[in-house]
């Protein structure tokens, strides 16, 4: 299988309070380099992007009830790695056609960055979550 992967593109925090977290990361040296909502199950979650040289980590505040779940967490908080791709659709083709579990059933559009995002997860041996992006 020839699958082009150009980097890791980010890694996703689920966190319990966003500004907090921001505040945190910006003490570090990071810098909010996109801020967005999302749907989810009826609510409205929160995402900022954090950069710090060639470093992205996605912030992200789930919509309740969902948030009690990530305060219930006791193992850490990653949630998926993310890699950058140039085609999702052909990630996502050569993926399927290779016989690994994607959790979606094709490619989701997110209004992230200027002209949005598409992405897609497969789980690995231990359930890990391999995120597959595209920055439209």
């Amino acid at each position: 299988m020839d699958l082009k992967i150009n980097y890791l593109q980010h890694v996703g925090l689920p966190i319990t309070d966003l500004a907090v977290s921001q505040k945190f990361y910006e003490r570090l040296g990071f810098k909010n380099v996109m801020s967005s909502t999302f749907d989810h199950n009826g609510g409205t979650g929160h995402v900022v992007m954090m950069k710090h040289g060639n470093i992205l980590i996605e912030l992200y505040q789930m919509p309740e009830p969902e948030l009690n779940q990530v305060r219930k967490r006791t193992d850490g908080r990653i949630d998926h790695i993310a890699f950058d791709v140039d085609d999702i659709e052909e990630t996502y083709t050569t993926l399927k056609s290779a016989g690994f579990f994607i959790i979606e059933d094709k490619p989701v559009y997110l209004a992230f960055w200027e002209k949005g995002c598409k992405y897609f997860n497969i789980l690995g041996p231990d359930n890990e979550r391999l995120e597959f992006c595209q920055i439209l």
